[in-house]
């Protein structure tokens, strides 16, 4: 299987923030008078999964982490930078709850729209609701390439995998402070806390990676992202 169909994974891959430009001034003054903007603190729950859903999220500042609730452990389905939409796929015909839960990793503000307004929104702007769609499909794409990376990646593979996809989808640098727990990282690996810290440290050894505290720095991007795409 050609590995390159599935590059990093863990980030939603484009901005959603422009598919506000495409409406009407008319529309945009009806999404302003329906909408909310709330704070969230580091950790902070944004929406539930299985809650009912009466808003679409829009992430304009922060960093969430969006995941299926289970036991003994959640599964991480993405990171989801600024600039974002939360829970599109809960606008389906006959859904009114949320499929999944999404959290805060950093302080963050989101707005909140109005789901009736949205639908109405896609409805009657064809331009808007065809952007919204290429956003489902890219998210889709994402979720494809996350299930590759857990269910055929080995460890290490994953490990690099998230690295690279926080230094080019997050931070578009080499150096990052890392705003994740090593327990975070276990989440999103589907590994052990454990695992997370022996396989940095081995990054660590072989100079694939600096660790200084919380910040990071990829020394040798190109055999990470080699390692990410052998898996």
């Amino acid at each position: 299987m050609n590995t390159h169909l599935y590059p990093n994974s863990c980030v939603v891959p484009t901005s959603a923030g422009n598919c506000f430009d495409l409406l009407t001034e008319d529309e945009r003054k009806i999404v302003e008078d329906n909408m909310v903007e709330v704070f969230y603190k580091k950790g902070e729950i944004i929406c539930k999964q299985g809650s009912f859903a009466s808003k679409i999220i829009f992430l304009s500042e922060g960093l969430v982490k969006v995941y299926l609730e289970g036991s003994p452990k959640n599964l991480v389905l993405a990171i989801t930078p600024a600039n974002n939409l939360v829970g599109l796929p809960s606008i389906y015909e006959g859904n009114n709850t949320f499929l999944y839960s999404v959290s805060s990793y950093i302080d963050s503000w989101a707005k909140l729209i109005d789901i009736n307004v949205f639908k109405q929104l896609l409805r009657q702007n064809a331009s808007f609701a065809s952007k919204i769609i290429d956003i489902l499909n890219e998210n889709t794409a994402q979720a494809y390439a996350r299930f590759f990376c857990l269910t055929r990646k080995q460890l290490h593979g994953r490990l690099a995998d998230i690295l690279m996809c926080l230094s080019d989808r997050i931070f578009k640098s080499l150096e990052y402070d890392l705003p994740l727990s090593r327990s975070d990282l276990g989440d999103l690996t589907g590994m052990s806390t454990e695992s997370v810290i022996r396989i940095m440290k081995e990054f660590k050894d072989d100079r694939l990676i600096e660790v200084s505290g919380k910040n990071i720095n990829i020394l040798e991007p190109e055999r990470v992202r080699k390692i990410s795409e052998l898996g």
